[in-house]
């Protein structure tokens, strides 16, 4: 849903949450995966460092299986670590989005 914008992501951060994706696939979490809050169950974020940046990667998984990319962003809230309003608004629509995307598919 939102590879598109990770793959605008530098190189070395591309490469992280790739691994860290394919971990997934295999069914382990990755080291750098935590669970988001108030989305939804099963869903996770991918915190990468690079560069003194921060990127953020938010997944759904235990959706009949599959693995949905909800939203890819550069950390830039001006206060603490919390997630921007618009960002966690955009990662509930692509949630909802992807649970009735998988209905459809059965």
């Amino acid at each position: 849903m939102d590879l598109k914008k990770v793959k605008s992501f530098p190189e070395e951060v591309r490469r992280d949450i790739g691994s860290s994706l394919y971990d997934v696939q295999l069914g382990n979490k990755p080291y750098n995966a935590k669970p988001f809050k108030g989305v939804g169950r099963g869903v996770f974020e991918i915190v990468t460092r690079f560069d003194s940046d921060t990127y953020r990667t938010v997944y759904a998984v235990q959706i009949d299986a599959h693995i949905y990319v909800l939203h890819g962003f550069q950390k830039k809230s001006p206060k603490g670590i919390k997630t921007a309003q618009k960002d966690v608004e955009l990662i509930k629509q692509r949630y909802k989005q992807a649970i009735e995307q998988s209905k459809k598919e059965k």
